[in-house]
């Protein structure tokens, strides 16, 4: 990180140190901003995370979703070294993976390919203004998005979830870094200028 920006731990601990009704509400705000995306009744296949490490949820925005829209959850392919999407509904099983994250209870012939996917919704650590989001820093999400960096596809749609607390000024991506094109906050939702 730069000088004067905050490292992934003290960003973690921002999040984490959020009162439970803060989130609950932050939450439940959040999923207004994302269904306020243009043409999201459009997205059949919508992918998003279990939130855990003081993440913001994205329940409130699952159940909230057009009844079309199918709903998936990432699922580490420890094969390939990228994250396949598996659909999820309350209820069905989770199990927990090599990070104790859970994810759903899957057989490869059911997994789906990123390029499936019609929105991602991308958990983040921080991010700024220009849509530049900081991961954990395992680099899951940024090589099984690769693709969109060699080619002109803009599906899937990337929108990075987080509390606005997490903005910093400025992040200067690697060149591996893939940008999000949205970032959705309890507040706000920003485009990516191109």
């Amino acid at each position: 990180m730069q000088a004067g920006i905050p490292d992934r731990h003290e960003l973690r601990q921002r999040r984490r140190s959020i009162p439970p009704h803060t989130r609950t509400r932050a939450a439940d705000a959040l999923a207004g901003q994302i269904l306020s995306l243009p043409n999201l009744a459009a997205h059949r296949y919508i992918a998003g995370y279990w939130a855990v490490d003081g993440e913001i949820s994205l329940h409130a925005l699952q159940q909230q979703l057009p009844a079309a829209a199918i709903w998936c959850l990432p699922v580490l392919d420890e094969t390939s070294k990228l994250l396949k999407f598996a659909p999820w509904r309350p209820g069905d099983a989770l199990i927990n993976n090599r990070y104790g994250i859970p994810e759903p209870g899957h057989t490869h012939n059911t997994l789906l390919d990123a390029r499936q996917m019609d929105l991602i919704v991308l958990p983040l650590t921080g991010f700024d203004s220009q849509c530049h989001r900081l991961g954990m820093g395992g680099g899951w999400y940024d090589r099984t998005l690769a693709f969109r960096q060699s080619s002109d596809e803009h599906t899937p749609i990337l929108l990075g979830a987080g509390f606005d607390l997490q903005e910093v000024a400025c992040i200067n991506p690697s060149p591996w870094d893939i940008a999000c094109d949205h970032i959705a906050t309890e507040t706000r939702l920003l485009t990516r200028r191109e």
